[in-house]
């Protein structure tokens, strides 16, 4: 389930993610020290998102145990990216926001395609999208210079034509 992201209401819960160096390892920077950062880079990014910027939650008024959100990259392309908390992995939880997320993308949104940036080790990652029907479409090389030096991308997309698994 997704309700709009609040950073100052989900901050302490999603520091879950983004003050663990483990959770960080494929971001762009290393893991918050604070809480008071997390909720600041939350703000930050949920800057004129709010609309298309969710926290993962099991109830409606339930605490965040992630963040799904859609990045308008140009005529009707839009990039996705998901965190969810260590201790809310392995339940399915990721692969339900992402398609509530897909879902949304394609229906309200209008996007013609929807792709993920995704750092060419992060395996967990990479099997979720292809579960959900998202194509290899090309290595971009030396990408990303990030904390834990430089890094490729795998760009995996989905367009509006796609067969999508959960539909069958």
């Amino acid at each position: 389930m997704l309700r709009p992201l609040d950073p100052d209401r989900d901050g302490s819960a999603l520091h879950a993610i983004f003050g663990d160096e483990e959770c960080c390892t494929y971001l762009a920077g290393p893991a918050n020290r604070s809480v008071k950062e997390t909720v600041s880079m939350l703000r930050e990014w949920n800057e004129g998102a709010e609309e298309t910027t969710w926290a993962i939650v099991e109830a409606e008024d339930g605490e965040a145990l992630g963040r799904a959100t859609l990045i308008p990259r140009g005529r009707d392309v839009w990039e996705i990216g998901i965190m969810l908390c260590p201790t809310a992995q392995g339940r399915g939880l990721a692969a339900k926001a992402l398609i509530e997320v897909i879902e949304l993308g394609f229906g309200r949104l209008g996007a013609r395609r929807i792709f993920a940036d995704i750092d060419d080790e992060n395996v967990a990652s990479i099997r979720l999208f292809e579960r959900l029907g998202f194509r290899r479409e090309g290595l971009l090389r030396a990408n990303w210079k990030t904390h834990i030096g430089v890094r490729d991308s795998l760009i995996m997309g989905l367009v509006d034509t796609d067969i999508r698994p959960w539909q069958d």
